[in-house]
């Protein structure tokens, strides 16, 4: 009973230090290769990045998780490249936010049988809503260095996200879906939180 208790205590802190550090994408610099190294660790694009490689792990098939980090890279440069071109999506924000969710509902369900076209074409979906932002962004001198420190952190996270699914699957065993499911549900939540802030 007070392990229960201690699990929703902290579970209630954690969502409550997610709703504190959730952040849209304006209001930082995108000069330099220090301001694109830090970038990554806003709280959605963190979220995203670890989620896809946790995810990566456990539903992708042996030898093959490597192919939901170069997905996401693949269309996040892609799509930056469109938002630097000037094309954009109505609210693109609110998009990136739920893309969070997305990712917490595939962390969720990914013990579940899935075609792994279907959950690489989802991370795809989510990584271009994200490249669209951060292409808008680009100023019209220093990007180069800016995206260049941005898709080095990006792969960082990427990789933890690949150590973690890998810890969860083999520390836990038989109960690493129900890690996932919680791991899901948190990012969910995060997810929720952001886009009510950046609706209201």
């Amino acid at each position: 009973m007070q392990s229960k208790n201690i699990r929703r205590a902290t579970a209630a802190a954690l969502l409550a230090g997610l709703a504190g550090a959730a952040q849209a994408h304006t209001g930082h610099g995108t000069h330099s290769l220090m301001e694109g190294l830090v970038h990554p660790f806003g709280l959605d694009h963190l979220l995203a990045m670890v989620a896809v490689g946790v995810w990566s792990v456990n539903a992708l098939p042996a030898g093959k998780a490597w192919q939901g980090p170069a997905t996401f890279l693949l269309a996040l440069v892609a799509s930056a490249a469109l938002g630097a071109a000037g094309v954009s999506l109505p609210f693109l924000e609110q998009g990136v936010a739920l893309s969070v969710v997305l990712f917490g509902a595939m962390l969720v369900l990914a013990r579940q049988p899935m075609p792994a076209a279907v959950g690489l074409g989802l991370v795809a979906a989510a990584a271009s809503l994200h490249g669209l932002a951060h292409g808008a962004e680009t100023p019209a001198t220093g990007f180069a260095g800016y995206a260049a420190g941005f898709l080095l952190t990006t792969a960082a996270l990427h990789i933890g996200g690949v150590v973690a699914g890998l810890g969860i699957r083999r520390a836990l065993a038989e109960r690493s879906g129900w890690a996932l499911g919680g791991l899901g549900a948190v990012l969910g939540a995060a997810g929720l939180v952001l886009f009510g802030q950046l609706a209201a």
